[in-house]
């Protein structure tokens, strides 16, 4: 899949020149600290850009390449536009009074994933909610009310990507927590339960519930997203939010364990079908 950066933003083109670069040390038997001397840092920095969390230098690029014996006019081209595009912005700067440095990483991977598979414990996903109800649970932290409206609008925005030509395929599994928890008021919920059914007939979403009569499950510590990105070379990134930030485990162990739990709340929540009932039963109880 093509991929605009101008809309995507830097997050992809950096975890793809990292992977890159990671893979051309390793076949060099070059450790992260030499790396780090030729670049006048040290191991923790090519440790950071190999994850793809931060922006490259051209010229710390180019005496990588140089280091590693790449010496091919081609392909040191395209790495050093990758290291160009990976300090670009994307869309979601316009809001960068109200988003965080820890979530521009998320973002990025959110606009660009291929599948986007999450589990939700206390609220219905961003993705998912009304503007209203989006409002409701943006205003249970304290904010000026301009910079609260913008976290909403910048919510709104995000849900794009469901509606785009090229789509993700989003699956999430929401906890009845989030679906019986009054968030506003009845009206509210009764029009955040029918958007939810309406967009659960979209053929690249898919809802699940886990009941509470399925007791404990397997995410049951916590919400948990895990995104693909695209390419197919890059490995699964595990998202966590947490009340001030966000965690990104990227042991290929402990994204392998996310991934797990998520194969088995596929299992333990109602298919799709009983859900749409129990979501119809849900907005008719209200």
């Amino acid at each position: 899949m093509a991929l605009d950066f101008r809309q995507t933003g830097p997050t992809v083109p950096r975890m793809i020149l990292g992977n890159r670069l990671r893979a051309l040390r390793e076949a060099r038997g070059i450790t992260g600290a030499d790396a780090g001397r030729e670049i006048r840092g040290s191991h923790s920095k090519i440790s950071r850009l190999e994850m793809g969390r931060t922006g490259f230098k051209a010229r710390d690029v180019a005496d990588l390449l140089t280091l590693y014996g790449v010496l091919d006019e081609g392909e040191r081209a395209t790495l050093l536009a990758l290291a160009r595009e990976s300090n670009s912005q994307g869309w979601w700067q316009y809001y960068h009074d109200v988003v965080p440095s820890w979530l521009h990483v998320y973002l990025g991977l959110e606009q660009t994933a291929t599948v986007i598979r999450s589990y939700e414990l206390q609220f219905v996903p961003g993705l998912l909610q009304t503007e209203e109800y989006a409002r409701a649970v943006i205003s249970l932290d304290p904010d000026e009310e301009e910079r609260l409206e913008r976290k909403v609008q910048l919510r709104m925005a995000r849900q794009q990507i469901l509606r785009r030509a090229q789509p993700p395929y989003l699956w999430t599994v929401i906890d009845e927590t989030a679906l019986r928890r009054s968030m506003g008021g009845r009206g509210l919920m009764r029009r955040q339960l029918a958007y939810l059914i309406e967009v659960s007939q979209l053929p690249h979403v898919t809802v699940q519930v886990v009941p509470f009569s399925a007791g404990a499950h397997s995410a049951i510590a916590g919400p948990v997203t895990v995104l693909r990105p695209p390419g197919g070379e890059l490995p699964d990134v595990v998202y966590l939010e947490q009340l001030t930030g966000g965690a990104y485990p990227d042991k290929p162990g402990e994204v392998e364990q996310y991934r797990h739990v998520m194969n088995r709340l596929a299992v333990e929540a109602m298919p799709p079908v009983e859900t749409e009932a129990f979501l119809r039963n849900a907005l008719r109880e209200l």
